[in-house]
C-alpha cells in the first residue's frame, strides 16, 4: 500500500484486453489511485475536458482508435494532458514515437508495477500543477483588484470590504501598513470606488519631496513670488482639485508644512506662495505611514491637531505573513508581469517555488515578492533542486537532468546552437532528452514585435 497518502487526480485506463485492464485496475486501486477503466479510446473520450485533473494511461496496440491516435485526440483537448503508453514487446520505437508526439512517458510490458506507479505520481504531480497554475493565471486576469488587493484570505477580502464601504465617504481616510504592502493600491481603490474617479488622483511621496522646495511643490507659488519664480506654478495640492489627493508617507512632513496642511483640510482652500487671495479646493485626502502616527504625535514628531483631521478613518494594509493564502496568485501574476517585460516565458509555479513562498517571512512584502520573481523569470534565483528521498537514484537524476536542460534553454533563450554547445550534446540526444521532459526550446524564446 502507498504510505504517501492517497494521489491527487484520477487514473483513466484504456486497454481492450478485458483481463489485463482488470487486474491493472485492481492493482492501482489498492495502490490508493482512483481509477476509470475503459475498453476503447472512443469510451475514454467522452468523459475527458481540458479540465480534467488525471492522467491517462492507454495501450499503444488496440483496435479502431490506437494509443497514438487516442494521444492525438487528447491533444486536441488539452496538449498539456500527459498520457503514459503501455507497450508491448518490440514496440519501444512506436513508443518513441509517441514520447516525441507528446506523450509523457511510456511502460514496457512486462513491467514491476513500481515503475508504473513512479509515472504515474510524477505525471499527477504535473499535472496538479499545471491546473493549477492556469487557475491562478485565470483568476489574475479576473480580478477587479490591483496586484497588491487581489486573493481570497480573510485578511484581504475584509480590506476590500471597508474599502467598497467608505469609497464614496466624505471624509479623510489614514492607511497604515509595513513598507510594500500596497498603500497606495488602496488609495486608487478608494479614489476608482467613488463618485471623484472622473477627477485627477495626485499621489505625492512626502519623503521625497526636494528640501527646500516642499512648500512650492505642495501649494505652489506665483510668478515673481521669489528669486527663481520665473512662471506661476501650480503645486500638486491644487493639482488635485474636484479630485483626490494622496500623501503618501504622511509622517515624513516637517512641522511647517504639518500646519499649512492643517489649514487645507480645514477650510478646504490653498494659499499658494506669493498669492493675495486664497484658492478653494474641492478634494478628498488620503494619507499613509508606514509608522504608529499616535506614537509619533506622543513623541512630539507630529502635530496632534493634523493627527486626528487625518485619521477620519483608518485601514490597515495586512503584510504578506498575514494574507499566505494568497501568494500564489500573487506571485504568478508577478511572474507573468515579468515576462511579458523581458519577453520571456512565463515559468512554472512548482513545489519548490511554492514551499519558498510559504516559508519565508517576506518582510519587503510585495516589493520583495516582485524582485523574486523578477530573478526567476530572468533565471537568475540560484535555488537547490528538491530532493524527494522516496525515489531512487534513477528517479532524482532524471529530475536533475529535467532541472539543467531548462535551466540551459533560459539562459539562451531557446537557441538550439547555444543550447549544444553548452551541454556538449549531439543534436538528437538533445532532442530526445528534451522529449522526455516535456520541454520545448521555442517556449524560452523571446518573443519580438
Amino acid at each position: 500500500m502507498n504510505d504517501r497518502g492517497p494521489p491527487p487526480g484520477e487514473i483513466v485506463l484504456v486497454d481492450d484486453d478485458d483481463d489485463f485492464r482488470a487486474a491493472l485496475a485492481e492493482r492501482l486501486m489498492l495502490a490508493d489511485f482512483r481509477v476509470r477503466a475503459f475498453h476503447s479510446g472512443e469510451a475514454a473520450l467522452k468523459g475527458l475536458g481540458e479540465d480534467f485533473a488525471g492522467v491517462v494511461v492507454t495501450d499503444l496496440r488496440m483496435p479502431g482508435m490506437d494509443g497514438r491516435q487516442l494521444l492525438s485526440r487528447l491533444q486536441t483537448i488539452d496538449p498539456d494532458l500527459p498520457v503514459i503508453m503501455i507497450t508491448g514487446h518490440g514496440e519501444v520505437a512506436d513508443a518513441v514515437a509517441a514520447l516525441r508526439a507528446g506523450a509523457y512517458d511510456f511502460v514496457e510490458k512486462p513491467f514491476a508495477f513500481d515503475m508504473v506507479a513512479g509515472s504515474l505520481r510524477r505525471a499527477l504531480e504535473k499535472r496538479t500543477l499545471v491546473l493549477d497554475n492556469r487557475r491562478l493565471a485565470a483568476l489574475a486576469a479576473d480580478s477587479e483588484h490591483d496586484l497588491p488587493l487581489m486573493g481570497d484570505s480573510s485578511a484581504i477580502t475584509a480590506l476590500n470590504a471597508s474599502i467598497a464601504q467608505i469609497a464614496d465617504a466624505r471624509m479623510e481616510v489614514l492607511i497604515e501598513g509595513e513598507t510594500g504592502t500596497g498603500k497606495e493600491a488602496v488609495a486608487r481603490a478608494l479614489h476608482r470606488g467613488g463618485r471623484r474617479r472622473l477627477g485627477p488622483f495626485v499621489a505625492v511621496n512626502c519623503g521625497a519631496l526636494p528640501e527646500g522646495l516642499i512648500e512650492s511643490e505642495l501649494f505652489g507659488h506665483e510668478l515673481g513670488a521669489f528669486a527663481g519664480a520665473l512662471r506661476r506654478r501650480v503645486g500638486h495640492i491644487e493639482r488635485a482639485h474636484n479630485g483626490t489627493l494622496f500623501l503618501d508617507e504622511a509622517d515624513a512632513m516637517p512641522p511647517d508644512v504639518q500646519v499649512k496642511l492643517l489649514r487645507v483640510i480645514e477650510e478646504r482652500e490653498i494659499l499658494p506662495i506669493g498669492a493675495a487671495e486664497p484658492r478653494v479646493l474641492d478634494l478628498r485626502i488620503l494619507a499613509s505611514t508606514k509608522v504608529d502616527l499616535a506614537d509619533r504625535v506622543q513623541r512630539g514628531g507630529f502635530r496632534e491637531d493634523l493627527y486626528y483631521r487625518l485619521d477620519g478613518v483608518r485601514l490597515r494594509v495586512p503584510p504578506l505573513r498575514e494574507r499566505r493564502d494568497d501568494l500564489p496568485l500573487l506571485f504568478t501574476q508577478l511572474l507573468r508581469a515579468s515576462a511579458d517585460r523581458h519577453g520571456a516565458p512565463v515559468p512554472a509555479l512548482d513545489d519548490r517555488l511554492r514551499r519558498r513562498l510559504m516559508e519565508n517571512d517576506w518582510s519587503g512584502n510585495i516589493r520583495e515578492l516582485a524582485s523574486v520573481a523578477e530573478r526567476v523569470v530572468l533565471g537568475l534565483e540560484a535555488t537547490e533542486p528538491r530532493v524527494d528521498d522516496t525515489q531512487g537514484l534513477t528517479e532524482r537524476m532524471a529530475r536533475l537532468e529535467g532541472e539543467i536542460l531548462r535551466e540551459t534553454l533560459i539562459a539562451s533563450k531557446g537557441d538550439i546552437a547555444r543550447a549544444l554547445a553548452a551541454l556538449k550534446l549531439p543534436r538528437k540526444t538533445f532532442y530526445d532528452k528534451l522529449t522526455r521532459h516535456g520541454l520545448k526550446p521555442a517556449d524560452f524564446r523571446r518573443r519580438t514585435g
